[in-house]
């Protein structure tokens, strides 16, 4: 009776510290469960699964402070947006100057070239003027009249375009406007003044499209 007893309170034992063993690995399992969670939020948040558990008892006094700010994804799409169209508004603004610049400068470069060819014709209207008026029966003449009308129209059609003659006699040499193609004895006064103008030169607005050929005083 007494080996029954004690095989019987053996097994009870046994059967006992069984159940605890399980508990134990139960606990375990789950601590590890948990570890494990903590591990993958941590993972998601950014943080270092390793300094998860450090930051756990700080973690309540992070939520109490004041997050930063986040911009919202939308206002920064807009911001980008508009800096987009203030760019290209920006661009177009200098390239719409550029092209009105480029343009004046190619009707400028258009409009000298015509002078150009003008300015010969002109020549020949002032000397016929001037032989017509050495002499009187001509200077009388009603086709020079009509002549004369005709070169003041042109001038004055030239003079409303931009077209002006340049000053010449009487002026100090200047090489911006001059072109000296022979020098003569003067008076004291004279001396690097133009005294002779061979030939009238003209500008076209603040551009000068022929010299005026000129002679100097020395």
């Amino acid at each position: 009776m007494k080996d029954s007893k004690e095989k019987k309170e053996k097994k009870e034992e046994k059967k006992t510290k069984d159940i605890k063993e399980q508990e134990q690995a139960k606990e375990t399992d789950t601590e590890q469960a948990a570890d494990e969670v903590k591990e993958e939020a941590a993972k998601e948040a950014g943080e270092d699964p390793e300094n998860s558990t450090e930051d756990d008892g700080s973690a309540g006094e992070d939520r109490t402070e004041p997050e930063k700010e986040k911009k919202d994804p939308k206002d920064a799409k807009i911001e980008e947006l508009n800096d987009k169209v203030m760019r290209q508004m920006a661009e177009f603004d200098n390239f719409r100057k550029r092209t009105e610049k480029e343009k004046e400068q190619m009707f400028e470069v258009g409009a000298k070239s015509i002078i150009e060819k003008i300015l010969p014709i002109i020549d020949n209207f002032e000397r016929a003027l001037e032989m017509a008026g050495s002499n009187e029966e001509e200077k009388q003449d009603p086709f020079m009249d009509g002549m004369e009308m005709v070169y003041r129209q042109l001038m004055d059609e030239l003079e409303k375009a931009g077209v002006t003659p340049i000053e010449a006699l009487g002026k100090d040499f200047d090489p911006e406007f001059h072109n000296a193609v022979m020098q003569e004895e003067g008076d004291a006064d004279q001396s690097g003044k133009v005294i002779k103008e061979l030939q009238k030169g003209y500008m076209y607005r603040d551009s000068v499209v022929r010299h005026s050929m000129v002679c100097v005083g020395q």
